[in-house]
């Protein structure tokens, strides 16, 4: 490691975090995120490039999960090299990030990278903590909830950041306080060349993609990588197709000696068949056609598979410029945007389906009518649904290094537009049930916005040669405004405005015990408004309820040699003024019922073992519980597993990679205050995974890589999700999709 000047721990420990997940190449250039400049080829001191290496026989190039010395909350470091030899070449950031500790990553029941799926961090649910790209948070407008298949696969992710916990004041996002799953571009490469991939697998699964780049030319140093990828499954659930396209481009240059241009600009477009208004088979439809049953082939059905597609179509750009200004002061500005488009068509309601002509009792597929208007004689119900919005903003940070320490500070601005509704449809026409889209057969149709902003400051202090202590505020102001022809609840028009504020203090310390060991603490103040549902109930909110509020405590450490590794970690976080909900007299109403506590311990750790094996394990034991009071109950929180744990054997030498890796997610329940009928036993999944690279091929042909996986090697087929029903009887359960296989080749150019 080489450095231009003297600085504190923290300031080079987002240089050593991000490092890290290039480590598939023997030495690399710091790019991706630090505190400074927080971006790729970002420059310190005097204007060099901070050079982070790795020896390639050593724990830190192999560990599927590591922490840094310096870190000051829990974290797990993914790298590159992960991804590539461990990671199915059709998954997405969620498939990466759930082999750290404290995550529970619901597996695909599609198939590995065939569907949407959601990871759970320490029981904080999607919309409960932050997914970065770049540093730049993004998520839903109506609530910050992601989509996994929809902006970036696994092929364009340079490396992942999991942080279990709200960081410091100049970490951002609207729920800083549950954790960051923060994802990088992958680093420009020094020279020019080009990749060729593909993968076919199980369910008729094919991958093909390119990827180019370019190298260094051009006297200012410029770079441009490219990605292009499709993606298409039939998938293992019945009828659920997929058909997925990414475009990635991603330019640098200098800008005289002292400042960086990063332009960065991605497309999807995704479209699948499923149904959105089931979460799986209910029993009676797994007895009868199996557990992948989804969609059929019954046009008479509101679960046929014409009558059920989801459209996707997203980018993501940004445009960055990190300027050394001399004398420790240097600034990073990032304007950026993003899109989202969701157009669905789904049937009313797919879970009564039992044969044709048969549907259960109390499914709503014997209803025919939609917001009060009915659909007329031998049609099919069903609803046209979209969520379209548009965000843009910008962050500005500023660093200036004194002699005590890094003063850091910087703004967050953004602003957000979005249109959404559900109108009523003959499904067998495609014919709108109100024309007027204001009236009966419209459920809603509603546009909304915000705009908010986040100032923060704080310092590292260097408080000694090995402790660093860093104190921190920011404050976040958060207008939201509905313009609603017919509110979401409500059924009436809406037009209002609601502004939530929260001042938010921090402090983090890290001490270095030696060069190979280190202790963090923190503490720090998190909130989150409520979500756009809240508001959705009534002509103008006179009881929204008040923001979420938590009161993050966390302690860790961390020892770090050439042949092994290990952190871990103790946190207890006091969760206040959850949101609840009731209906009233047939609305919806939303209030405050109380706090909750998450508590737990986490590990993980690396052996490096001779011969070029590597053993891996991590275990995290988590508790998430109604406080006394809570009118929700006294139990533990719905889908918050009480464990994790994962368990690996790797390989790797000279052309030859294997990794057998282990991830179990542990007992779950699917409601609140653990209920036995909807008890999630503890289920995990092996995926094993063997490659060979060529070399020599020819003069065209620098390498050829050859890898075969194989997926839930064990063929487990446990429950791993229950979503409730109008009954019990409709009550809808997801399964591990069994045992599949993928061969893959990547040609060097």
């Amino acid at each position: 490691m080489s450095k231009a000047i003297p600085f504190p721990k923290r300031y080079l420990s987002h240089a050593l975090s991000v490092s890290l997940l290039s480590l598939a190449a023997p030495h690399m250039v710091f790019a991706q995120e630090s505190v400074n400049l927080g971006a790729v080829g970002a420059q310190a001191g005097a204007g060099q490039i901070v050079e982070v290496s790795a020896k390639r026989d050593s724990v830190a190039a192999v560990a599927p999960t590591q922490a840094n010395l310096t870190a000051t909350q829990p974290q797990s470091i993914i790298s590159r090299a992960y991804i590539e030899q461990s990671v199915a070449p059709t998954g997405n950031f969620n498939t990466i990030a759930g082999i750290s500790p404290g995550a529970s990553t619901q597996p695909s029941s599609n198939g590995p990278g065939a569907a949407d799926t959601k990871t759970v961090l320490r029981g904080f649910q999607d919309s409960q903590y932050n997914v970065t790209w770049d540093g730049i948070p993004f998520g839903d407008t109506n609530d910050p909830t992601h989509h996994s298949t929809a902006y970036f696969p696994a092929a364009v992710i340079g490396g992942v950041v999991v942080e279990r916990g709200p960081g410091n004041a100049s970490n951002l996002g609207q729920a800083t306080y549950g954790g960051s799953i923060n994802l990088f571009s992958k680093t420009p490469a020094a020279k020019l060349g080009t990749e060729v991939y593909f993968s076919h697998g199980t369910w008729n699964t094919n991958l093909f993609g390119v990827a180019f780049e370019s190298g260094k030319f051009g006297a200012n140093d410029s770079t441009l990588q490219l990605n292009v990828q499709q993606i298409k499954s039939d998938g293992y659930l019945t009828y659920n197709t997929m058909d997925g396209t990414n475009f990635v481009a991603k330019y640098q240059q200098k800008l005289g000696s002292n400042t960086r241009l990063t332009v960065f600009a991605t497309y999807n477009d995704i479209k699948t068949q499923l149904p959105d208004s089931a979460s799986g088979a209910t029993l009676a439809q797994a007895a009868l056609f199996g557990k992948n049953y989804s969609l059929n082939n019954d046009p008479t059905s509101q679960g046929y598979y014409g009558y059920n597609t989801v459209h996707k179509t997203t980018d993501f750009e940004y445009l960055r410029l990190q300027t050394n200004w001399g004398d420790g002061f240097q600034t990073d500005n990032n304007l950026y945007t993003y899109f989202y488009d969701n157009k669905t068509i789904s049937g009313f309601d797919a879970t009564g389906y039992l044969g044709k002509g048969v549907i259960a009792a109390g499914a709503g597929t014997n209803g025919t009518s939609y917001a009060g208007a009915k659909v007329p004689t031998g049609g099919v119900l069903g609803y046209d649904k979209l969520n379209h919005y548009r965000v843009n903003g910008d962050i500005f940070k500023a660093t200036k290094e004194f002699s005590a320490g890094l003063l850091r500070t910087g703004i967050w601005l953004e602003q957000s537009d979005t249109s959404r509704h559900q109108y009523g449809l003959d499904l067998t026409t495609m014919t709108l049930l109100d024309p007027t889209l204001a009236g009966k057969g419209t459920k809603f149709n509603q546009d909304s916005s915000w705009k908010q902003y986040q100032p923060f400051v704080e310092f590292e202090w260097v408080a000694t040669e090995n402790t660093t202590v860093t104190p921190g505020f920011k404050y976040t102001h958060f207008t939201r405004s509905v313009n609603a022809v017919k509110n979401q609840g409500s059924s009436v028009a809406a037009n209002f405005s609601e502004t939530f504020t929260a001042s938010l203090p921090f402090l983090t310390v890290n001490h270095m015990l030696s060069k190979n060991d280190s202790l963090y603490a923190q503490y720090a103040k998190g909130m989150q408004v409520p979500i756009l549902g809240t508001a959705l109930q009534v002509a103008s909110p006179t009881n929204t309820p008040d923001p979420q509020t938590t009161t993050n405590y966390q302690f860790g450490g961390v020892h770090k040699s050439d042949r092994f590794q290990i952190a871990g970690d103790i946190y207890y976080i006091d969760f206040n003024n959850q949101i609840g909900s009731s209906v009233v007299a047939g609305q919806t109403v939303f209030f405050n019922q109380g706090g909750t506590v998450y508590k737990g311990i986490e590990a993980e750790g690396t052996y490096l073992v001779d011969g070029g094996w590597a053993i891996y394990a991590n275990y995290s034991l988590n508790s998430a519980k109604f406080k006394n009071g809570n009118t929700a109950g006294t139990g533990t929180i719905a889908k918050a597993p009480k464990s994790t744990a994962a368990l690996g054997l790797l390989f790797n030498q000279g052309p030859w990679n294997a990794s057998l890796i282990y991830k179990q997610v542990g007992d779950q329940y699917a409601v609140n205050n653990e209920p036995a009928a909807y008890k999630i036993d503890a289920y995990g999944n092996a995926d094993l995974n063997v490659s060979y690279t060529f070399g020599d091929i020819g003069t065209m042909v620098k390498k050829l890589k050859l890898q075969v996986s194989a997926y839930n090697i064990t063929n487990s087929q446990k429950v791993t999700s229950i979503s409730t029903g109008a009954t019990a009887a409709l009550d809808q359960y997801q399964w591990q999709a069994p045992r599949s296989y993928m061969l893959s080749l990547k040609g060097y150019f």
